[in-house]
């Protein structure tokens, strides 16, 4: 697979240009295209759209992504010829499904906490809770700060 830093490097290479040369058709600093070339630094998505604007190719072939050149808004902008039919239609896209009994969120919670022998195990738990030496300290604690 071929790498963004390999791109840059062959589309520089095609058109006979240096790497500072580059740099300053790009309005990039002076080494930036060294350090694309090299991988010491990877190009902001900016500064790969205006490579790949330079170079007239996609992003996805200057990211090494695909090997064809041909860039987005040359296709999407192509008018099918009549003979091709009607062009792809996409097809609308599927709506989220949905459980059949979907309840709110927090009904099935709500239901078991308002069951009593739930609400006495709760209970009975928090006492104990408290009695325990670690919650005394607790509640001296909260006295305290009031």
């Amino acid at each position: 697979m071929v790498t963004m830093a390999q791109r840059i490097e062959s589309l520089r290479t095609e058109v006979n240009l240096s790497r500072p040369a580059l740099a300053a058709a790009l309005g990039f600093p002076k080494g930036s295209i060294e350090k694309f070339e090299t991988g010491r630094q990877t190009p902001s998505k900016e500064q790969m759209e205006k490579l790949a604007g330079y170079f007239g190719v996609s992003l996805f072939y200057l990211r090494g992504e695909s090997n064809d050149r041909t860039r987005q808004e040359d296709w999407m902008d192509a008018v099918p010829a009549e003979d091709d039919g009607p062009g792809y239609v996409p097809a609308p896209a599927p709506k989220p499904k949905r459980p059949k009994h979907e309840e709110p969120q927090g009904a099935m919670l709500d239901a078991l906490l308002a069951s009593k022998p739930v609400q006495e195990l709760l209970r009975g738990i928090v006492l104990d809770t408290l009695r325990s030496p670690e919650g005394q300290e607790l509640i001296r604690r909260a006295v305290q700060k009031k």
